[in-house]
């Protein structure tokens, strides 16, 4: 289900949670910047190696006609651009899927996320792991 500028969550998501601060306003900064006939904005912070209740690791799925006729660089760019601020703060990793309602009209998904294999999440001997000799 998805209307203009409004941001699409399943109830799963809604049951499980509420909106934090920087997931607001991001929300916020791409509806205003770009006007989305589809958003999604994606807490994946929850996947890293992050304490819990972080907000720092984010997917936005943004379906603007302000996307037609640019490279997929321009695209992200004008992402960047909206939300800078956030960027330079609160907002540690962003994947951007941005489409034209054309593209989102043939192909209305994205792939998921792979799983985080960065930082010691996975790290046997990661932060609070090692043991002294």
């Amino acid at each position: 289900m998805s209307w203009a500028a409004a941001p699409v969550r399943s109830s799963a998501s809604l049951a499980r949670r509420m909106d934090g601060p920087v997931e607001t306003a991001l929300r916020s900064l791409l509806q205003r910047a770009l006007a989305p006939s589809h958003l999604e904005v994606v807490n994946e912070s929850g996947q890293h190696a992050v304490p819990p209740g972080s907000e720092t690791h984010f997917k936005v799925v943004v379906v603007s006609g302000r996307f037609e006729g640019l490279p997929l660089i321009q695209r992200h760019r004008l992402v960047h651009s909206s939300v800078r601020d956030l960027l330079a703060s609160d907002i540690h990793a962003l994947s951007i899927h941005a489409k034209t309602p054309e593209q989102w009209a043939e192909e209305p998904r994205v792939d998921p996320s792979p799983p985080c294999l960065g930082g010691s999440k996975h790290d046997p001997l990661g932060p609070g792991k090692r043991t002294l000799p």
